[in-house]
């Protein structure tokens, strides 16, 4: 009997070994194709130069005789000092053609190279970190907690700030978030106008796409005899009475409701400190007065994941 069970024990592990190769040559293989990709691309786009100036058309000779340090200098002006491509042009003496595509360039790689990393969907192995967390705090089954923010937006183009200005005067962009009990966040939505509230940008976000395609994860737990297999957030009196969101109770009587109140809103702070952490900054950043309305969509996306990427705390390892 102990035999057999040596042998089951040693199949398991070589199975579990081959699973981890396994995956570890289709991650190898992907990151291979990306960068076929991206050469293939590179060269695609000398060829077209080369054959423009074979035909007699100049090509854009502006855009290639620019070092890289000067469009990465002027690119980190942009997004630091909210710049406008004006005043990059007298400084880093670049068209603003050019300034525009690197900004754009710089963004979309940004966003190629560490969403998977910062903005990347837990895997089994972090939901079940996340609700033993949660269990260990007394709300089992929660996988963490979602809001939205007003980030000031002081650079707002005048045609923009009927659109962007919230109830209290100031030209914002709302972030939503769901963050973890560690301030890890796994979504992210960002770019709404500021004159909306948190339940226009539920309306609009894709934070429950998975639930409605029917892939949302297996979660089970029981509450007061009961069995729930949906994971919920906790959320503020705002969201809608939702079997995905836990909220307070508004006016608690009881010791058992003061209890939970205070505990639901202790742990809901979670999405707000990480708030605090990573945008608690004026918004010249994502979209300087200089730009056009076509780049403010790249930058939108972008945003989240360069700030969390340089500011936030470091993601789990994926499996």
């Amino acid at each position: 009997m102990a035999d057999m069970e040596e042998v089951l024990e040693r199949q398991e592990r070589e199975t579990r070994e081959r699973m981890r190769r396994r995956a570890a040559s289709k991650r190898a293989q992907r990151e291979l194709d990306e960068q076929l990709g991206i050469a293939v691309a590179l060269l695609e786009e000398e060829k077209q130069a080369r054959h423009g100036s074979r035909e007699g058309r100049r090509p854009n000779v502006d855009r290639h005789r620019h070092s890289r340090e000067q469009k990465f200098t002027a690119v980190i002006r942009m997004l630091a000092y909210g710049s406008s491509a004006e005043e990059v042009d007298e400084i880093a003496r670049m068209g603003k053609s050019t300034v525009l595509e690197s900004l754009v360039r710089f963004c979309d790689a940004v966003e190629t190279l560490y969403t998977r990393d910062y903005l990347r969907r837990p895997t089994p192995r972090d939901l079940q970190r996340l609700l033993q967390k949660a269990e260990s705090r007394g709300f089992p089954g929660m996988i963490g907690s979602i809001d939205c923010m007003h980030w000031q937006w002081k650079n707002c183009p005048t045609a923009w700030q009927g659109d962007y200005g919230n109830r209290k005067g100031q030209k914002s962009i709302i972030l939503e978030a769901v963050a973890g009990f560690d301030t890890w966040v796994w979504h992210a939505f960002f770019g709404v106008a500021g004159s909306q509230n948190d339940l226009n940008v539920l309306g609009q976000s894709p934070v429950f796409n998975d639930v409605l395609r029917g892939e949302a994860p297996n979660i089970t737990y029981e509450i007061n005899n009961t069995i729930y297999q949906t994971g919920y957030y906790l959320a503020d009196g705002i969201y809608p009475r939702w079997t995905t969101f836990v909220k307070t109770i508004p006016h608690p009587r009881s010791h058992k409701e003061n209890f939970f109140a205070r505990y639901q809103e202790g742990y809901r702070k979670d999405v707000e400190s990480y708030f605090v952490l990573d945008f608690g900054r004026d918004l010249g950043p994502i979209s300087p007065s200089g730009l056009p309305v076509l780049v403010a969509p790249t930058l939108a996306r972008a945003g989240p994941v360069l700030l969390d990427s340089i500011f936030g705390p470091k993601p789990p390892q994926p499996e």
